[in-house]
């Protein structure tokens, strides 16, 4: 097991569906990217919409990494389900819109799976038809708690109804300091957000060893900026936590007029098992890396950091999000990376997934 697998492999569990959709955004993703048709991707995995996204950008290849044989599964459900299913029937099997049909839509979309991938989402049937694929995560369960038990305690169905009302930045600050962050949500924002409970019931526990800082209140300030700085009725993963499906907005890989483009690349897809240091990376020219490195303590980082550089081509970007631990390249690399800072400010700016305090977008040099 090498120094990257080790820093996290061993302290979280990855036997369970973690993330059942991708909670960071394929818009600034693929924006920030560039132009990388016909080149070769590289991207880690989770849930697969984010890899799927990338297809979009008519590359080579998207090789989809990740450690978890589950999360693979996601990605293997997606190839099923694009190549089965209308989009209509799509957005009812993933739970972005309502669906009685899921288990018969399921069970066409892995119809020609490997069969311990067919197996795999067959015991999770029931959960699918009741939430949509992308609702049986351990994170999605989450916010379903969430959902359940703290909205109705905060606020009325009008009020949750209200956040999705189209209003220019002005209207928005007024509703959210007005009506929405009242008393009783600010407590139960520091309860139900807080580092003891995201970690036993949203992300591992393991994901926090690096974080300083309170959770709770980090994640209050993300949601104003979701709230005011960005368009709440066009973000889709704030309708998912407040509403449970994707309302009006949807992910990139889940809108209709990107589902016919990636279901004509999927062959382009190369599903991964293992860490980024078991992968012919020779050639490529562009890597989402999710959040990775907010789970590797420094001394892990970089020569993980450097092995990338070691194989990238030069010009290539690598694309990695914050959520609260700080972390950019290495010092002792910095003459090997551009910051490309311009296109990090401008994607930040618009990024819809809030929870992630930071977007960075490096290049390799020449």
């Amino acid at each position: 097991m090498t120094g990257a697998e080790t820093a996290i492999a061993t302290r979280a569990d990855f036997d369970i569906i973690r993330y059942a959709q991708l909670w960071e955004d394929g818009d600034v993703l693929c924006a920030a990217m560039g132009d990388v048709a016909g080149q070769r991707l590289v991207s880690i995995c989770s849930a697969g919409d984010n890899a799927l996204a990338l297809l979009t950008l008519d590359p080579a290849e998207v090789i989809a990494v990740d450690l978890s044989p589950a999360q693979l599964a996601c990605l293997q459900l997606r190839i099923g389900a694009y190549s089965s299913l209308s989009h209509p029937e799509f957005l009812r099997l993933m739970g972005a819109r309502p669906g009685t049909d899921r288990a018969a839509l399921l069970a066409r979309a892995t119809a020609d799976l490997p069969p311990e991938i067919r197996a795999f989402w067959e015991e999770r049937s029931a959960d699918v038809a009741a939430h949509g694929a992308g609702g049986v995560g351990k994170f999605e369960r989450y916010f379903r708690l969430f959902r359940r038990f703290v909205l109705p305690l905060t606020h009325s169905r009008k009020t949750i109804k209200d956040i999705f009302i189209p209003r220019n930045p002005e209207e928005r600050a007024r509703f959210f300091d007005k009506r929405f962050n009242n008393w009783r949500w600010r407590l139960m924002m520091k309860l139900f957000f807080s580092r003891f409970m995201m970690g036993r019931m949203g992300r591992d526990k393991a994901f926090f060893d690096h974080v300083e800082g309170s959770v709770a209140d980090h994640v209050s300030s993300r949601l104003r900026h979701a709230a005011v700085d960005t368009d709440p009725s066009q973000n889709p993963y704030l309708h998912w936590i407040m509403t449970g499906t994707h309302g009006a907005a949807l992910p990139t890989a889940w809108r209709a007029e990107n589902y016919d483009t990636i279901r004509n690349r999927l062959g382009r897809i190369t599903p991964h098992l293992g860490a980024f240091e078991g992968v012919d990376i020779t050639d490529a020219a562009g890597f989402n890396l999710s959040d990775i490195f907010e789970y590797m303590p420094p001394e892990v980082m970089e020569p993980v950091f450097a092995g990338l550089l070691d194989k990238a081509k030069p010009g290539a970007r690598l694309i990695y999000w914050n959520m609260m631990a700080p972390r950019r390249h290495p010092e002792a690399l910095a003459p090997r990376i551009t910051r490309l800072q311009q296109i990090e400010d401008a994607q930040k700016a618009r990024d819809m997934a809030f929870f992630y305090s930071d977007f960075v977008v490096e290049e390799v040099k020449a």
